[in-house]
């Protein structure tokens, strides 16, 4: 997955303005405690954020 579909997913389910308020506040505790930005910029790839984000916001299976 790159940054951009990433990205996209997070809009999508949060909105376009809450998604990068949201990533940089979250802390995901299976991201180390670590936020979505935190953990992006650490050089966590975006597919294993997404499942972390997918997981904390119990969205379908469908969406993963």
């Amino acid at each position: 997955m790159r940054h951009s579909e990433f990205w996209a997913r997070m809009e999508h389910h949060l909105g376009a303005s809450y998604a990068a308020s949201w990533a940089s506040q979250q802390s995901i505790a299976s991201l180390g405690d670590r936020t979505v930005d935190e953990a992006l910029d650490a050089g966590v790839p975006p597919q294993q954020v997404w499942r972390a984000v997918h997981a904390v916001l119990e969205l379908p299976a469908s969406e993963r």
